[in-house]
């Protein structure tokens, strides 16, 4: 039973309860929700299509953070979160979709000239746009039918790319804020430890020697 305290219970660590994956999306959009509206009644502040982009692209960055957390969490804490990590992931991208809609259509008009002027002079709407653009194919195949027609092999593979999109959100946003207050710091501080945890752990498993069989 999860309730019982005994040895065998604590090396399984903590009882998570199991709720649907759609309330996972549920609350997951929660937050864009109160924000737009916020925004349609003028509550954003001075610059509130600023404080709109910058909002949904740092909850893309949480979300994007909250899966790569899961895996950590599983093998260090016992916390296995591992059924919501494609609904996580799935919301970093919707969150980043939206982040780039409103600075394509309510900020820059859909003006293509002055959205490339922004690409080629702005170092940090180039890391978005790329960020953005790797993390496409990632969301295109969170699905069981895109690992069955790729190959477990190849789908996981391909999903490492998200160590590149994790890396490429958060030099944006830090680029983004310019005077470096310690949000930032702090979120650019948890990518590197989760980063950092799977290259020791992976150079762990290289460095170790091989069993022989008996």
């Amino acid at each position: 039973m999860a309730g019982r305290t005994t040895v065998h219970g604590a090396k399984r660590g903590f009882a998570v309860p199991r709720i649907p994956k759609i309330a996972v999306y549920i609350v997951g959009f929660v937050p864009a929700v109160w924000l737009f509206y916020e925004g349609v009644n003028d509550r954003l502040g001075a610059d509130p299509m600023r404080y709109l982009e910058q909002a949904l692209g740092l909850w893309a960055l949480r979300f994007l953070i909250a899966s790569l957390a899961v895996t950590p969490l599983r093998q260090v804490l016992n916390i296995n979160l591992l059924r919501y990590r494609r609904a996580l992931g799935l919301l970093a991208f919707y969150y980043a979709a939206l982040h780039l809609l409103t600075y394509l259509v309510l900020d820059q008009g859909l003006d293509a000239a002055a959205i490339w002027a922004d690409i080629v002079k702005r170092p940090y709407i180039t890391i978005g746009m790329a960020t953005f653009v790797i993390l496409i194919p990632l969301a295109l195949t969170s699905n069981n039918a895109a690992i069955k027609r790729l190959g477990g092999q190849a789908w996981a593979r391909l999903h490492r790319l998200v160590y590149v999109a994790a890396i490429g959100a958060v030099l944006h946003y830090l680029l983004v804020v310019k005077s470096w207050p310690p949000e930032p710091l702090v979120y650019a501080a948890i990518v590197v430890a989760l980063l950092g945890y799977r290259l020791v752990r992976s150079v762990g498993r290289r460095a170790s020697p091989k069993r022989r069989p008996a």
